[in-house]
């Protein structure tokens, strides 16, 4: 029986089908004749942790919802435009945000520590120590619940505090403001 070599030199069934689609217009030569332009349109960019957008630009009040969500153009994600006072527990604040409406639209979540910590600009002090030029309402110079637990003290989770910008664990009993968010979610959220 001989065997034949089909490394490099060989033509090969994968060199043919490579080939063809190449000559179809599948593959290399199908580059399209489109001038690519910048983004303007901030609705179409997916999160994007690498991009630090000015306060003017960085934030969208969403008509979709009724102006009670803005969308942040620097991480993708949907945030309450003016999220509640009232404090409450870490148990009562995941319970409030998975049952909530806001906008029409349910699929709202506690953020995880991260997440919640994004919207912090921590050359702004007093708080709330939010970006300039931001949209919001009602927030607070307050600690708020995150949705990530704290791995060393299973009877603490992860709080940002908007006084002074920083992130603290603290004891799920005690009661903290809510703000809740939707977007892609992560492992440490639930």
């Amino acid at each position: 029986m001989q065997s034949r070599n089909l490394g490099a030199g060989g033509t090969g069934v994968a060199g043919l089908v490579l080939g063809s689609l190449i000559f179809a217009g599948w593959g290399i030569g199908n580059a399209s004749a489109e001038t690519p332009t910048p983004l303007t349109d901030f609705q179409s960019l997916t999160q994007s942790w690498d991009k630090k957008l000015p306060g003017a630009s960085r934030f969208t009040v969403l008509s979709d919802f009724g102006g009670a969500a803005v969308r942040d153009n620097e991480t993708g994600l949907v945030w309450e435009q003016s999220p509640e006072t009232k404090t409450v527990n870490w148990l009562n604040a995941r319970f409030q945000c998975t049952s909530r409406k806001i906008g029409g639209r349910m699929g709202w979540r506690l953020p995880s520590v991260h997440k919640l910590a994004s919207l912090v600009d921590p050359s702004v002090s007093p708080g709330p120590t939010l970006p300039a030029g931001h949209p919001f309402a009602n927030v607070q110079a307050a600690h708020y619940w995150s949705a990530s637990s704290f791995a060393g003290k299973p009877t603490h989770a992860w709080n940002v505090g908007f006084v002074m910008g920083m992130v603290h664990d603290i004891k799920v009993t005690e009661s903290h403001n809510v703000w809740c968010v939707r977007g892609e979610n992560t492992a440490d959220a639930y």
